[in-house]
C-alpha cells in the first residue's frame, strides 16, 4: 500500500519527461504582400480637341401667316394646293370670293368719276366766262372769288378726287377677292372650303414660308466659353463709317447638324444664325437659333416637320492642347484614380467642359499621368495594382492645365 503513491509519481514524472522531449517545431514564414488590384489604364496625352456641343429643339417655319380676307363674301374657287402640306408659289391664288357685287362697285365708282369730271369741266368754263363778263363791266376792282365761281370750282375739284378716291377703293375691293399668296410656302392648316360666307376676321387658314425653317437649341451655360456665337452688338461712337446707333454682327456662324429619328435616321445641315437676347426665365439657360436652308428639297427622302423634335450637334471652339478623359473614370465628379510607382493614387480634378462621353481637365492632371479607367468602388490610396497600359504615350509630355476653368459657371 505504501508503494502506491510512489508509483503514481514516477508515472507522472515519466510523462513530463515525454512531453518536454517532443516539444513542436515552430516554422517561420515571409510575411504576405498585400494584396494587388488589376486595372486599365489610360495614359494621358495632350492633343487637339474640337468641342461638340450637344441641344435640342422643334423645328418651326421662318415665317408663319394666318390668312383671312378683307372683303365679305362667299367662297366661289380654292386652289387644289391649298390643303395641309400642299406647296404653292409667291403670288398663286389659293381663294376667290364671289366678285360681281364688287365689279358692279367698281362699274357705279367709274360712273360717279365721269359724272364729277363733266361737273369740273362745267364749272371751269362757267369761271372764265365770268372773267369776261366782269372785265366787260367795265369794273376796274379786282373781282371777288365768289363771282368768279372760285369756290364752285374747287368744290367740283374736291368731288372730282372724292370719286377717284372710291374708285380706287372699288378696285383694291375687287382685287381683294383673290387671296394671293404672299410667298413661296406650305399649308399648315384648311379652315374653309367652298361655298362658305366668309368675311373680315375669318381665318381661311394658316401658312409658312419653306425657304428656311428654325430651331430654338438652348445651351448650358458651361458651354458657352467653347462655342463662338453671332452675337450683334450697338455701336456708341459717332464716325462717318460708323454712326452712332449702328448695329453690328459678329461673323461667327458655327455649324450645326441636326437629327432625327422619326423615319429612320435622318439628317440636315444648318448654322447658328443668331443669339437670343434674354436669358429664359424657366430654364435659366441662353437660346440660340439654328437655320436649315431649302428644307424640302428632294434630296431629302424624309423633309423637316413643322412642330417635329430634333436634336443638334452645334461645331464649338478646337481646343489646341487638351487632355480628355472618359467621364466613367470621374468619381462623384470630383476626383479620378491615377497609378504611380505601381500604386493607386486618388487626384482630385477641376473638370473645364464635358459631355456625356469626354471631360476635359482644367486641372489636376497632367499629361503622361496613368489614368485608372477600370470602374472601382471605394480603394484606398496606396493599394498595389497590376496596370495595364491601354494607350500610346503622351506626345506633349509635361503639359499641365492646358485648358482655363470657367470659374463661377453652373
Amino acid at each position: 500500500a505504501g508503494l502506491r503513491p510512489l508509483l503514481i509519481l514516477a508515472a507522472f514524472g515519466l510523462l513530463a519527461a515525454i512531453i518536454l522531449l517532443n516539444k513542436p517545431s515552430v516554422e517561420r514564414s515571409e510575411a504576405p504582400r498585400p494584396p494587388s488590384v488589376t486595372v486599365e489604364t489610360l495614359v494621358l496625352q495632350a492633343a487637339p480637341y474640337q468641342v461638340t456641343l450637344g441641344s435640342y429643339g422643334v423645328v418651326r417655319p421662318s415665317t408663319q401667316t394666318a390668312l383671312l380676307p378683307q372683303v365679305s363674301g362667299q367662297i366661289v374657287y380654292v386652289s387644289e394646293h391649298f390643303n395641309e402640306g400642299g406647296f404653292f408659289d409667291r403670288g398663286d391664288v389659293l381663294i376667290t370670293i364671289d366678285d360681281r357685287d364688287f365689279k358692279a362697285a367698281v362699274t357705279a365708282a367709274e360712273a360717279a368719276l365721269l359724272q364729277a369730271e363733266s361737273q369740273l369741266m362745267e364749272e371751269k368754263a362757267q369761271a372764265k366766262i365770268a372773267g369776261r363778263d366782269w372785265k366787260r363791266s367795265g369794273n376796274r376792282h379786282p373781282a371777288p372769288d365768289l363771282v368768279l365761281r372760285k369756290p364752285q370750282l374747287k368744290a367740283a375739284e374736291a368731288r372730282l378726287k372724292s370719286a377717284e378716291a372710291e374708285l380706287q377703293t372699288a378696285r383694291l375691293n375687287l382685287d381683294r377677292t383673290r387671296i394671293s399668296a404672299p410667298y413661296a410656302g406650305r399649308v399648315l392648316r384648311k379652315s374653309v372650303d367652298i361655298g362658305q360666307a366668309v368675311s373680315p376676321g375669318t381665318v381661311l387658314g394658316e401658312i409658312y414660308a419653306t425657304d428656311y425653317v428654325e430651331i430654338r437649341l438652348p445651351l448650358k451655360n458651361r458651354d458657352l466659353a467653347f462655342v463662338d456665337l453671332p452675337e450683334t452688338f450697338r455701336q456708341s461712337g459717332d464716325t462717318a463709317t460708323a454712326p452712332q446707333g449702328t448695329v453690328e454682327k459678329s461673323a461667327n456662324f458655327p455649324a450645326v447638324n441636326i437629327r432625327s429619328n422619326l423615319v429612320g435616321e435622318q439628317q440636315w445641315q444648318g448654322a447658328v444664325v443668331r443669339v437670343e437676347g434674354a436669358i429664359d426665365d424657366a430654364s435659366q439657360q441662353l437660346h440660340v437659333v439654328a437655320r436649315v436652308q431649302d428644307p424640302y428639297e428632294a434630296a431629302n427622302s424624309t423633309p423637316l416637320k413643322i412642330g417635329q423634335y430634333v436634336t443638334a450637334r452645334i461645331v464649338g471652339r478646337q481646343v489646341p492642347a487638351a487632355l480628355v478623359i472618359p467621364t466613367d473614370s470621374i468619381y462623384q465628379g470630383t476626383y479620378v484614380y491615377v497609378v504611380k510607382d505601381d500604386v493607386i493614387e486618388r487626384r482630385d480634378i477641376s473638370i473645364a467642359w464635358q459631355n456625356g462621353k469626354q471631360a476635359l481637365v482644367a486641372a489636376g492632371l497632367n499629361a503622361g499621368e496613368q489614368l485608372v479607367i477600370t470602374p472601382l468602388g471605394r480603394v484606398i490610396s496606396g493599394t498595389r495594382v497590376n496596370a495595364g497600359n491601354n494607350s500610346i504615350s503622351a506626345s506633349n509630355s509635361g503639359v499641365t492645365n492646358p485648358l482655363p476653368h470657367p470659374g463661377g459657371q453652373p
